[in-house]
């Protein structure tokens, strides 16, 4: 049986947890790891019929097949390089991380180098199915444009250099607008699907993104507009919040259970 360990136990690693331990994902849940050893201990008690360790980052890397990196972009440059050079396949949530070309080129290259798998869940957005399958011939343009309600992206570093007063926003406003590959800088925890998109699609540089903060809204609205050789496609996704963190839609969670699912299924649907 699969051995996975998990790295990261905020909302989207505790739901990956609770599909294991409901039985929906058939692996076992090896090891648990934060910076915080409380939410690994909180969480693992949560849990009913699986009795993960809690165990340090190099533990952890000696002892699954599996590695689910759930905690930040800071995770993938520290831990994911780790987990490859040791042999482990590994998903990555925090996909913003990969905006660093000298990041990613390491990455890829050591996944190549040791015979690795590296996943990348399509988060919180609908037409990574449609961006891959485009991509096998010229796709001309590709568009992201995401909305949420203003305090969903507190925190973030766009916000804070401009002195943004998100509690003062009181209709719909442009946040930021340009190429995915500073999207992801400006806002790491909010347009990870911006990295996503890049990836399946023409890169960082020529993915444009819109983020926009709209206090009608009650849920985080992503909108995808591709053309290219194959025509046009349009996506647009109403997520609901995590009750846990706003800023993570619980889309993005499912997406990561569904990859986890997808990875163990020997049948295999769409692109």
């Amino acid at each position: 049986m699969l051995k996975i360990g998990i790295i990261g136990c905020g909302f989207i690693g505790g739901q990956i947890c609770r599909a294991i331990d409901a039985g929906t994902i058939n692996a076992e849940l090896y090891a648990l790891s934060d910076f915080s050893e409380s939410k690994v201990l909180k969480l693992a008690a949560s849990l009913k019929n699986c009795s993960p360790a809690c165990m340090k980052v190099e533990e952890l890397l000696r002892n699954v097949d599996l590695v689910i990196e759930s905690a930040s972009q800071n995770a993938v440059r520290l831990i994911v390089p780790q987990a490859l050079e040791a042999g482990r396949n590994v998903m990555v949530l925090s996909i913003g991380a990969l905006a660093d070309k000298e990041l990613r080129e390491r990455l890829f290259r050591l996944a190549k180098q040791n015979n690795c798998k590296l996943y990348f869940p399509s988060g919180a957005v609908a037409g990574i199915d449609g961006i891959n399958s485009a991509s096998a011939a010229e796709i001309y343009s590709v568009s992201l444009t995401t909305r949420k309600p203003p305090l969903g992206f507190a925190g973030a570093p766009h916000v804070k250099a401009l002195g943004i007063q998100l509690e003062n926003i009181e209709k719909e406003t442009l946040l930021f607008e340009g190429p995915a590959s500073e999207a992801v800088k400006a806002f790491p925890a909010n347009v990870n699907v911006a990295a996503t998109i890049s990836l399946a699609g023409i890169g960082f540089e020529r993915t444009k993104v819109r983020v926009i903060a709209d206090p009608a809204l009650s849920r985080n609205v992503h909108e995808i507009t591709v053309e290219g050789e194959f025509g046009k496609f349009f996506t647009k996704v109403e997520n609901l919040p995590s009750p846990e963190n706003p800023k993570t839609s619980y889309l993005a969670a499912l997406s990561a259970i569904s990859t986890l699912k997808k990875i163990l299924n020997p049948i295999q649907i769409g692109t």
